[in-house]
């Protein structure tokens, strides 16, 4: 069976596969699979560990830390940082791999794990393949046959050993503030920063300030089970009060682990990943040569780009997927929605700070309010309902499901989109609407979302 999804191994803390035992056994192949991989064979490989705000992260951090070290390999310890930031010092330390204990956006019940390769993106298919053949086989080793020992030590004096690192946090910050132009500063706004008591609670305020602005930083006390809770870039309510109570200039709003990002402007109006991209792509100095968004990208962008004879490609929903088009295509931007923001000159990985900051280095370069910058940009409506099952099915194995989203793509056809995906995450059924009439898209998406649970439950 294959235990990674679409973002790596993610699920309900307590329960498979995020089990302190099954987090150590994963720690022990993967650290196998990196020996084997290795290109020097005199040298010890290493890996750098880092992890969002949740409570459940300090076990799995000491159970990942010892499988790594059983199996010879050794570890550096980063604490609470972004995902970002475990990608950029997986490149800064040489290290084989870089792996982030979080689960983004989802509840603090749940928590996962994502791996990194040695230059900073996500784990090639070949080595998640490689971890994931010999997790099959320890996981279905007889535990009761104590001649053969599920996780070997050939030689003790081969351990590996560990290492707390304590400047992680300054070296993120300064690779964050190295992404802003040189000839700017932030000295005269005025920033609401949501750092939605996840990873990036501690350097997203600093970075802000230390490029000069004045910021007030909301979210910014985790205790272990309020990230995400009610705030950050899946909640923005509170943002968007925040910014006009502060009379801010503009918002920011991360999600737990500090990789997705959506803004506010000075009007209180929501700019997701969509409008951020139509702003990197096409209101600085120089037009995009093209942008990759997703399945769900809104219509009304791949128009907007168009206009401005932007190429516009899509890819599977997925920020990886994403990546995979940037580099077929040679571009530098590409996003989602929900706010995975790649600048590829700025960074190899989705990083919600540095797409802020070149947000905010356009909103300088052209003196200019976010809102003036996105006010030529039209969205076409769209609705998003997430329907939760008791377990994940597939919908289009229902015959009469399918006979339903045939019907609604023939009464869209020509002026608006069906999506109906899978999450790779959760049991979950995103049903996506997008419509010139914002009434038909409310009904549609409801109303198929109401069959959907009826008949899968």
């Amino acid at each position: 069976m294959s235990y990674f999804g679409t973002d790596g191994i993610r699920g309900k803390f307590g329960e498979l596969p995020i089990t302190p035992d099954f987090i150590l056994k994963l720690g022990y192949v993967t650290g196998q699979v990196l020996i084997e991989n290795r290109s020097n064979a005199t040298r010890k490989p290493s890996v750098v560990i880092g992890k969002d705000t949740r409570l459940s992260g300090y076990v799995i951090e000491g159970a990942l830390q010892a499988g790594f070290n059983a199996a010879g390999v050794d570890v550096h310890m980063l604490g609470p940082l972004p995902t970002p930031a475990i990608a950029h010092l997986t490149r800064s330390f040489n290290a084989d791999a870089g792996v982030v204990i979080s689960a983004s956006h989802n509840p603090y019940y749940d928590n996962g794990i994502k791996l990194f390769s040695g230059d900073g993106k996500k784990l090639t298919d070949e080595m998640q393949n490689a971890i994931n053949e010999k997790l099959d086989a320890i996981m279905s080793a007889d535990p009761a046959d104590a001649a053969t020992p599920m996780m070997p030590i050939d030689d003790p004096a081969k351990l590996g050993k560990n290492h707390r690192i304590n400047d992680a946090k300054g070296r993120y910050i300064e690779f964050c503030k190295g992404s802003f132009p040189y000839q700017y500063d932030l000295n005269h706004l005025k920033i609401v920063v949501d750092c939605a008591n996840g990873a990036g609670y501690s350097v997203a305020p600093r970075v802000l300030r230390e490029l000069g602005a004045t910021v007030i930083a909301i979210n910014n006390t985790p205790d272990g089970i309020n990230i995400n809770s009610d705030c950050g870039s899946t909640h923005p309510e509170g943002l968007q009060k925040a910014v006009l109570a502060h009379n801010a200039d503009v918002g920011i709003a991360l999600d737990g682990d500090g990789d997705r990002i959506v803004m506010v402007d000075d009007l209180g109006h929501l700019v997701d990943g969509d409008g951020i991209l139509y702003v990197l792509a096409t209101q600085g100095k120089q037009l995009a040569k093209g942008v990759a968004g997703t399945l769900m990208s809104n219509m009304g962008l791949e128009l907007a780009l168009q206009a401005k004879g932007i190429e516009f490609a899509r890819a599977k929903v997925g920020d990886r997927y994403v990546m995979h088009e940037l580099e077929a295509k040679g571009w530098i931007l590409g996003g989602e929605p929900s706010g995975h923001i790649l600048c590829l000159d700025k960074s190899r990985t989705g990083d919600a700070i540095i797409a802020g900051l070149q947000v905010l280095a356009v909103m300088q370069e052209q003196d200019r309010a976010l809102s003036a910058l996105i006010e030529d940009f039209t969205v076409l409506p769209q609705k998003l309902v997430n329907v939760r099952l008791a377990k994940m099915q597939d919908p289009f194995a229902n015959p009469e499901l399918v006979a339903a989203f045939d019907k609604a793509r023939t009464k869209l056809e020509g002026r608006g989109r069906l999506l109906i995906r899978q999450s790779g995450t959760e049991p979950m059924i995103r049903v996506m609407v997008e419509s010139d009439d914002e009434i038909e898209c409310d009904v549609m998406a409801n109303e198929l979302a109401d069959q959907i649970k009826a008949h899968l439950g």
